[in-house]
């Protein structure tokens, strides 16, 4: 799902980004000389679907090709720009596959300042920040990197959202027991140094700060469960356990025929307050506490993780208030390296960002691209991303971006753009990562729920979604700004295509019927599959 943060943060005037796309009533004007033929079928099923009510004011567009050649087999509005949403993700992996290859990976150290004397390090140790997304919280046994098709990213805007079973803090964990095993008992100080590339904002639901430094994707997860009977107070487990912040409950268990609801409101930087009521029979329901200042945060956990394995600073294991200057730049190159933790490959970050729709994963891509050029801006970056597109085969004229994940103004689409990119990225040497890490129709990651399990689609289609939803201030509801799915697919006769649907600036109701409209897309894949 994609979204900016809160939908009372929305204004309809988000929409105003496809006011270039024809409405529907248009698109049947002409609709004999911009629809090729394809079977007689779907063309008819197609229609009806679109002329349903409720998209009288809304915008379709829509290609279908030949995986192989890129010959059109079916086309509406295909050249028009449209708003992707978080199929804008597809153009930011395949331009970091292309830039930076599947194997690369993030290294991050941690330095010393000082000389080692019976133990104790006169001086600090710096955690240099990479820009790994990872550095603590989807590591598997397995050496992949865990997801599930609801992300705990997303849990302030779902209530289906969970945990990976892994530990938060893996990554963390896994230096300070590196710096204990170099003879280091006892530090000065801890300091994180953030400076490999501008801060900036992300955009979609979660947490949108990005900076060099990730830790549990920069959240607080806080998962509620009710008490035995109605009137006590529900149970509260947070994780990670830290002293950077304090989380604090307030809220009841209530009579199973109440609803449940639970928000978490941030009093200040370091204080959380979970509010609500959660009924006797729900299931545990997942909130997140987003940190504010991702370095500070990572800091202390650090600190914590090196008491655990008995390194102390400042003879207590105690974040010192103040955190000191940091090494000039160019100094590291002459510093001693007493950890060092190696992220897995880029492609397994990659299959988090598509699976799920990962934000903040997709927001630093281009910061990503970026550094292999020196460069150290988002808008450099999504420069840099172009000029891969480019490489791949993708007509730049056609698309605007202005960041890796969708749902910002700026990002626009043609389906035809799309297609371009699909097709492209089948002829790479990566491609083999590409089509495997998106979610699967009815299987799994934001597909997983958008067909009927005995469809005989389901398993068939590898594609991208998006979705990007404004609150409609004046007349109440939401209006959908983009519902869209983009991908891969065998049909039914074993024809190898690509496709694109989008539709946007839907009105609806009620928050449900959000979800009710990626399924007109799932419906619509199932007709391509049955079709050709």
């Amino acid at each position: 799902m994609h979204g900016v943060r809160g939908w009372r943060r929305f204004r309809i005037a988000c929409a105003t980004a496809a006011g270039a796309a024809l409405l529907v009533t248009q698109v049947y004007a002409d609709s004999k000389s911009r629809m090729q033929a394809g079977p007689s079928a779907f063309s008819a099923r197609l229609r009806r679907v679109l002329s349903r009510d409720a998209y009288k004011h809304a915008t379709w567009a829509i290609a279908i090709a030949d995986a192989e050649s890129l010959q059109p087999i079916f086309r509406l509005s295909d050249q028009k720009l449209v708003v992707p949403a978080s199929v804008t993700k597809l153009f930011s992996t395949a331009a970091a596959l292309r830039a930076l290859g599947p194997d690369f990976r993030f290294i991050t150290s941690v330095y010393r300042t000082g000389e080692i004397s019976n133990g104790e390090l006169h001086g600090n140790l710096v955690l240099k920040a990479s820009g790994d997304p990872n550095l603590s919280g989807r590591w598997s046994e397995d050496g992949h990197l865990s997801w599930v098709n609801h992300d705990h990213t997303y849990a302030n805007f779902q209530d289906n959202a969970t945990l990976t079973n892994t530990d938060c803090l893996a990554g963390l964990d896994d230096l300070a027991r590196q710096v204990a095993a170099a003879g280091i008992h006892k530090v000065q100080n801890v300091l994180v140094d953030d400076r490999l590339f501008e801060h900036a904002q992300g955009s979609g639901s979660g947490p949108t700060k990005i900076s060099p430094i990730v830790v549990n994707d920069n959240v607080i997860d806080v998962l509620t469960s009710p008490g035995a009977q109605p009137g006590q107070p529900a149970r509260v487990l947070v994780q990670p356990q830290t002293n950077y912040a304090h989380v604090e409950s307030t809220v009841t268990t209530v009579d199973s025929s109440k609803p449940t609801q639970i928000s978490v409101e941030q009093v200040d930087p370091h204080h959380y307050v979970v509010r609500g009521t959660i009924a006797v029979t729900s299931p545990p329901r997942l909130k997140i506490a987003v940190i504010e200042d991702p370095s500070a945060f990572a800091r202390v956990l650090l600190i914590e993780r090196l008491a655990a394995h008995d390194v102390l600073v400042n003879d207590d294991g105690e974040a010192p208030t103040t955190t000191g200057p940091l090494p000039a730049w160019a100094s590291y190159e002459s510093l001693p390296v007493v950890a060092k933790h190696v992220s897995p490959p880029l492609h397994e970050e990659l299959k988090v960002i598509l699976k799920v729709s990962h934000n903040l994963g997709a927001s630093l891509l281009p910061l990503w691209i970026g550094q292999k050029q020196g460069h150290s801006t988002v808008a450099l970056g999504v420069h840099d991303e172009g000029e891969a597109l480019q490489e791949i085969g993708v007509n730049t004229e056609a698309i605007s971006f202005a960041g890796g994940a969708g749902g910002t103004r700026s990002d626009m689409v043609t389906p035809q753009s799309v297609l371009e990119l699909l097709h492209g990225v089948r002829k790479q040497e990566f491609f083999p990562f590409y089509h495997d890490a998106l979610p699967i129709l009815g299987v799994d990651g934001t597909l997983a729920d958008a067909i009927e399990p005995s469809s005989p689609a389901r398993g068939k289609i590898y594609a991208k979604t998006g979705t990007h939803v404004a609150e409609n201030i004046m007349s109440g509801g939401y209006l959908v700004v983009s519902k869209a799915i983009a991908g891969y697919m065998v049909t039914s006769r074993g024809r190898q295509l690509v496709f694109a649907v989008f539709l946007n600036n839907v009105r609806v109701k009620e928050f449900s019927e959000i979800e009710q409209q990626g399924r007109v897309l799932g419906e619509i894949a199932e007709m391509i599959y049955k079709s050709y």
